[in-house]
């Protein structure tokens, strides 16, 4: 999985969201099973940004 996947996955989301949220928006956007798990385990509950999600995910600065 790669960061533009994730960006890809969340186009449309509203933020701040929460990490339900992204998962929804996630699926309906036909994201992959390991987007949805990344996200479902990323630890985060809130989400400022699509950076802060990519951050939660990927574990970058």
């Amino acid at each position: 999985m790669s960061p533009i996947e994730l960006r890809k996955a969340h186009r449309g989301a509203g933020y701040p969201a929460g990490r339900d949220d992204l998962v929804s928006v996630a699926r309906n956007n036909g994201a992959g099973d390991q987007v949805v798990d990344r996200l479902e385990h990323s630890g985060a509950q809130q989400f400022g940004g699509p950076n802060d999600a990519q951050k939660a995910v990927f574990g970058n600065d």
